[in-house]
């Protein structure tokens, strides 16, 4: 057929990975094994929706976010973050990207604030075998030229990812780390633009949390949902976002340090590398 083109080698490989995300997700099934000992023991006070003082949460990171997590799902007013909520008043962009707008009579600054806004909700847990939780997310990350008041401080862009996600705990042990959660899941990103301004794409994925002592690290491979020819606005995304990410975290006392790094791992090769530090400021704000 006209325009028809061969699907390449790079782009049938995703999907033999999204069949073993699939297959090691049954497999945890199986063998996971429910919330420990340790964080099932909940005080009468924190069953009836009081929160639970930070003495008696568990010592590990991980342990403590999913105990905090399980304790709101007994306050209907609770919202849980997901993604790292932040505002970054400055931000300095060596060249922003003017080409996309061209039909506008200003340009963008090379300066603009940057927050992200992220929370998710619990629909339905012990889905499997006392076990596992689907949640929905929902993660918005804007841009925003707040200091271009000569052209109305415009929002360059706004983000938007909802996804829904499958997580189970797990308890395997591989090189000296131990698997804690395994999650797959569906997520929608857009900046819900129309014709050349249009980014958008749907991705099943695979998210594999690893503990040891104060280190995480979370591997994270997706596969693109194909879209017909005539509707895919970003038939090149996966060249530029690659096929997953890996995410390292690591604290020490009240900082938390990460590291992003993504790959297309092809020869015309492209990727990011991320730095995060992040640190207490008051007791509910971080830096």
């Amino acid at each position: 057929m006209p325009g028809a083109k061969k699907q390449s080698t790079a782009e049938r490989d995703p999907v033999k990975r999204i069949v073993l995300i699939l297959f090691l997700m049954f497999l945890a099934g199986e063998h996971a094994y429910g919330e420990s000992e340790e964080s099932a023991v909940i005080d009468e006070e924190a069953a009836a929706g009081e929160s639970a003082d930070e003495s008696s949460l568990p010592a590990s990171p991980l342990d403590r976010r999913l105990e905090r997590e399980r304790l709101s799902r007994r306050n209907p007013f609770s919202i849980t973050p997901h993604k790292p909520n932040y505002l970054l008043p400055l931000t300095y962009n060596k060249s922003p990207n003017n080409e996309p707008f061209t039909g506008n009579d200003f340009t963008f600054d090379h300066t603009e604030v940057v927050f992200q806004l992220s929370f998710k909700v619990d629909l339905w847990h012990e889905f499997y075998r006392n076990n596992g939780y689907l949640s929905f997310a929902y993660t918005a990350q804007s841009f925003w030229q707040a200091y271009n008041t000569g052209n109305s401080s415009p929002f360059r862009e706004t983000v938007h990812e909802p996804e829904l996600m499958l997580s189970f705990l797990t308890d395997y042990r591989i090189l000296g780390f131990r698997n804690r959660v395994i999650t797959a899941g569906l997520v929608h990103q857009s900046n819900g633009r129309s014709g050349d301004l249009s980014r958008s794409w749907n991705r099943i994925y695979g998210n594999f949390i690893f503990e040891k002592d104060n280190l995480y690290i979370t591997i994270k491979p997706w596969y693109r949902i194909p879209e017909n020819e005539e509707d895919d606005d970003n038939p090149d995304i996966n060249a530029y976002l690659g096929y997953g990410e890996i995410y390292a975290l690591y604290y020490h006392k009240s900082n938390v340090f990460g590291l992003l790094l993504r790959n297309n791992l092809r020869s015309e090769n492209r990727g990011s590398v991320r730095f995060d530090w992040s640190f207490p400021i008051t007791e509910k704000l971080k830096g």
